[in-house]
């Protein structure tokens, strides 16, 4: 089933009839072109409430036009029953998901902020759909920096947990300070190699001697391998040590065998894409996952990412070359977007009904929802440029013109003065308007779009639906009257349905929404 942008072509289109015509065309038939295919498949749909008419054009294309009254019914059901009901349902009912990883001996830089953000919009996503998720912060070859960390603190503070939180006030500077003792000291490098191990070390040895036993792992230059596709995925170095791919192995073994999870998804950039590959090829080897000509489930998937870019082109830093630091950034997106709110609501004489709190929980809301907006709406496979002024604005496709469309919906309906909660359960909707309709038909497209999303790991298809739910709705209001029409029960119902579809969107892409500006 494929939409149907053109208007006067009916709401969905099905191109079946074409594909059927090529494979039976010469086989002993009556039908003599995909036309004559694209009726004979309308005239025997069966009945149902759902569909208002169907009609063949063309080529054999078959396009179907909703109920009204159905459209209507569904979005009345949705408000009385709540939008968990709109949950589409996936075929599976455990996912990991393996995101951000940060080295955890530093702090958070600008270089995790797409893993976090995409993985955090998945894990949203997959949950509002009812799955299981385990959320997993993967910190792979993590022990040498952490031991020496943890070396150091023993070191420096002898009665750790006496002094609490402010034995390590500045984590970057006390990390600097053990990599110099760590860089100068053998006896203290040793000790620091000691005291850091990865969850996952434990089960290595024992899924390498399995791989072994299969035959997979082999002897290639001194070191262990697999070779997959003709290339050494090496798993014991030369040295004897294990690597990245020594612990993930253990890892996805543990996430199918202990966690039992039928879906695991590892958010990382791009630059990872062979690695993973080459991980989810030995697992089919070893039979862990299923060939793709077989069952689909249990299943691993890489979802990368392109870099995040500064104005000049290149890997987003601060002017002295540094990595940006997480906290600054989101500092920064707020402090930016205070100053904005102070401006324009002192312009409009507005700032005294604003408390202090009030500016600070909203600026909050909208500077660090621009910030994830701004890298969800994009394709995750392209780089893109961080911008605070495009990130900011108010208009076009920015979480600062969504908050702004869903704070007009709710005072809308609170202009209107009424019992909304109530008007839910006496009142109906009805679509006689053709912008009325077209937004109904727009609202209940939600659940497509979420299943779509997951399906293929695409969050900024939700972005673009939520985008294109403010541009449809504006032009609802625009055309038609809401409070005082005779029609103002119906449409303050599809106002307020439009409020719950935006605010159920933000809260997938992890944004706190506004309801007054």
């Amino acid at each position: 089933m494929l939409e149907v942008s053109k208007p006067g072509f009916g709401d969905y289109q099905c191109n079946n009839a074409m594909s059927v015509f090529s494979r039976i065309r010469g086989s002993a038939t009556n039908f003599r072109n995909p036309m004559a295919v694209g009726q004979a498949i309308a005239n025997n749909l069966p009945q149902s409430n759902i569909i208002e008419s169907i009609s063949v054009a063309g080529p054999g294309y078959i396009n179907i036009t909703l109920s009204s009254n159905w459209i209507a019914q569904r979005i009345q059901d949705m408000l009385v029953c709540g939008i968990k009901t709109w949950a589409p349902i996936l075929p599976v009912k455990r996912a990991v998901l393996d995101f951000s990883s940060p080295n955890i001996a530093k702090e958070m830089h600008v270089g995790h902020i797409r893993s976090t953000i995409i993985g955090d919009t998945l894990a949203h996503m997959f949950e509002f759909t009812n799955v299981e998720v385990l959320r997993r912060n993967h910190v792979g070859d993590w022990g040498t920096q952490f031991g020496m960390l943890i070396e150091f603190l023993f070191e420096q503070f002898p009665d750790w947990e006496d002094v609490g939180n402010q034995a390590v006030g500045d984590l970057q500077s006390f990390y600097k300070a053990s990599k110099k003792r760590f860089d100068d000291d053998p006896d203290f490098k040793e000790r620091a190699r000691q005291a850091g191990e990865s969850f996952y070390n434990p089960y290595i040895p024992p899924v390498l001697e399995d791989l072994t036993n299969k035959g997979l792992i082999v002897e290639s230059k001194g070191a262990r391998v697999i070779f997959v596709e003709d290339h050494p995925l090496i798993v014991i170095k030369q040295d004897g040590g294990f690597n990245y791919a020594s612990t993930d192995l253990a890892a996805l073994w543990y996430r199918l065998n202990v966690e039992k999870a039928e879906w695991i998804i590892y958010v990382t950039d791009v630059g990872q894409q062979r690695h993973f590959h080459m991980l989810f090829t030995a697992a089919k080897m070893a039979g862990w996952l299923p060939e793709q000509n077989g069952k689909k489930y249990p299943k691993a998937s890489h979802v990368g990412f392109g870099l995040v870019l500064g104005s000049d082109g290149k890997r987003f830093r601060t002017r002295c070359s540094e990595v940006v630091r997480l906290v600054d950034l989101l500092d920064e997106a707020k402090a930016r977007s205070k100053a904005q709110l102070i401006k324009r609501f002192t312009g409009n004489g507005q700032i005294a009904d604003w408390t202090d709190d009030e500016l600070d929980r909203t600026s909050e809301a909208i500077g660090y929802g621009a910030v994830k907006y701004s890298d969800l709406k994009n394709n995750r496979l392209t780089d893109y440029t961080f911008s605070f002024d495009q990130m900011l604005s108010d208009k076009g496709n920015t979480a600062v013109y969504l908050q702004y469309a869903h704070a007009r919906i709710c005072s809308i309906i609170r202009k209107a003065s009424k019992d909304v909660e109530k008007l839910k359960m006496t009142g109906a909707i009805t679509l006689g308007h053709p912008y009325e309709r077209f937004l109904g038909l727009h609202l209940i497209q939600f659940t497509e779009v979420v299943e779509q999303a997951c399906a293929d790991l695409q969050p900024h298809r939700l972005c673009d639906y939520l985008y294109s739910l403010s541009l449809t709705f504006s032009k609802f209001y625009t055309n038609c009257q809401v409070v005082g029409s005779p029609e103002e029960t119906s449409r303050l119902l599809l106002c307020e349905a439009t409020g719950i579809i935006m605010r159920q969107c933000f809260h997938l892409l992890g944004i706190t929404p506004v309801h007054k500006l």
